[in-house]
């Protein structure tokens, strides 16, 4: 009786972990005639995934696209909530086989190395902006609109996004990575859609997770102070 048992189980395990093998930040490079090169970071959480384009070394942002997936023996669905470069792709749900081996993942005509599988960072997963405190009183925001702002965390990698899914209109991007040490949660920018120049700053603020959420508090890149409530994102 024991056998049926185990392989009823491991049947329900399987698709899962096969759903986890894609977690984290992946890196791909390409180069034009001109030699120059561009550099994309693409983050997978759960359900969630965003592709940033942007120039390398000096972080010029090119464009950004992502929203949520499903794996499906080898293949994957993309269902696009922004695509700066292609407005048209939101809301659109594209398939696209892919191959996994030895951390090369061959995907979209790139062949992407992972740079993290979601650790060691405190944050790993999609977030979406749900509150901010105004004299001393966390104000709640509704989160189940088509206006978003998400943060995507890998283990070492993140972006944030600001986009509207019913309008598909893009407002911005930026990026890099970051460390969650000691209370401390520092970004380090690698890209930013508004300013260039901001590229290579490092910011630090207070991060603590309470019932779940994710406390952000400090000065913002205008050295404004903020305090800020980040919920995980879910389907």
């Amino acid at each position: 009786m024991k056998k049926p048992i185990l392989l009823a189980v491991s049947l329900l395990v399987a698709p899962l972990l096969h759903a986890q093998d894609l977690h984290g930040a992946w890196t791909a490079t390409e180069s034009d005639a001109e030699v120059r090169q561009t550099e994309h970071t693409l983050i997978f959480t759960d359900a969630f995934f965003s592709e940033a384009i942007y120039g390398k070394p000096h972080g010029k942002f090119i464009g950004t696209k992502g929203g949520s997936y499903t794996l499906n023996d080898g293949i994957l669905d993309l269902t696009y909530e922004f695509a700066n470069q292609d407005p048209n792709l939101v809301g659109e749900t594209r398939s696209i086989s892919y191959t996994l081996k030895n951390n090369i993942l061959e995907l979209g005509g790139l062949t992407w190395t992972r740079i993290d599988d979601g650790a060691p960072g405190d944050l790993f997963g999609a977030w979406l902006i749900s509150g901010r405190k105004h004299d001393g009183e966390i104000v709640k925001r509704d989160t189940s609109g088509p206006r978003k702002t998400m943060k995507i965390l890998s283990g070492t990698h993140f972006q944030w996004i600001a986009f509207n899914t019913e309008t598909k209109q893009f407002m911005g991007t930026g990026g890099g990575t970051y460390t969650t040490i000691d209370g401390k949660y520092t970004e380090n920018i690698g890209f930013f859609s508004r300013d260039d120049s901001r590229v290579g700053a490092s910011l630090e603020f207070n991060y603590e997770l309470k019932d779940g959420d994710w406390h952000h508090s400090g000065l913002s890149s205008k050295g404004q102070p903020i305090y800020e409530v980040w919920s995980h994102r879910k389907l």
